[in-house]
């Protein structure tokens, strides 16, 4: 692959390593200015982006503790799954801190919403050292990508962030502690929540195309289910707080991805032998 990408031809001329260089250039300067584009576009609407986005899941008015509560009482459950009151108190022990916060917020968020420009840059670079065949197999992949950065970012925000937050703000170890949290500390830990989810919610298709190289096989991923969900909860105790509820959430969908790059890696074998078997 990397031969392929440094002997590929534009108009059947044969690029420098140098002419390489430069081509990588332009697609970086155009995804950064892309995510200029879209952290202006952040930048210039900072309130509502911090106050009902970022802050978000630190209000008790947010719609997953609504939704979940509303869900509690629909099932019988009473308020079994409602979460307590947040009492969250955000503090800031620098004079710039706030200042470059909003810089950072932008950035972040201008990122995210040009992921697919970015993925797609990306794939200019990459796409002329495919061959057709190997093109064909991959079309559609700026879509399914994005799509599945988006249901990461969506699902560790909606889900993994109010249930982080809610933990902490309400554990204490004496009612003679208030938690007082840096709000660069909060602002980092949703960060990392969205943007790790969203990375592990590529699964699939890194599945997908190391099941296509022959490094993974169907047999492989069946034979190591034991050790995936050991390494999967290590991954649910890693990003989550301590605590059960909270572990299932992110334990289960990850769950069913590896399930579901099982499926997708024996179907790329399955069309592999049936091309081997025509070739025969």
């Amino acid at each position: 692959m990397v031969k392929k990408l440094f002997n590929r031809s534009d108009d059947q001329a044969e690029m420098s390593f140098v002419d390489h260089l430069e081509a990588l250039r332009w697609h970086v300067v155009r995804s950064l200015a892309a995510v200029l584009v879209g952290a202006i576009v952040v930048f210039a609407n900072i309130d509502f982006f911090f106050n009902d986005i970022i802050l978000g899941p630190a209000h008790n008015d947010f719609i997953t503790y609504k939704l979940i509560c509303d869900f509690s009482h629909k099932v019988g459950m009473g308020d079994a799954m409602c979460m307590e009151d947040i009492n969250l108190k955000l503090i800031s022990t620098e004079m710039s801190s706030q200042f470059m916060m909003s810089f950072t917020i932008a950035f972040v968020a201008g990122f995210i919403i040009a992921f697919p420009y970015v993925f797609w840059e990306f794939w200019r670079f990459v796409g002329p050292a495919l061959t057709p065949k190997e093109k064909k197999k991959t079309r559609g992949m700026i879509f399914w990508v994005s799509l599945l950065f988006f249901l990461g970012v969506g699902f560790g925000y909606f889900l993994l962030a109010p249930y982080t937050v809610n933990f902490f703000a309400s554990f204490t170890l004496s009612p003679l502690i208030e938690n007082n949290f840096r709000i660069s500390d909060y602002i980092e830990n949703i960060t990392q929540l969205v943007l790790g989810t969203g990375v592990v919610f590529q699964l699939p298709l890194a599945v997908l195309f190391l099941s296509r190289v022959g490094i993974l096989t169907p047999a492989f991923l069946r034979a190591s289910r034991k050790y995936a969900v050991v390494v999967i909860l290590v991954i649910a105790a890693v990003i989550t707080p301590p605590d059960v509820v909270s572990q299932l959430i992110v334990t289960i969908p990850l769950w069913i991805l590896y399930e579901i790059s099982i499926g997708i890696s024996a179907r790329v074998v399955r069309d592999q032998e049936k091309k081997d078997k025509e070739w025969s």
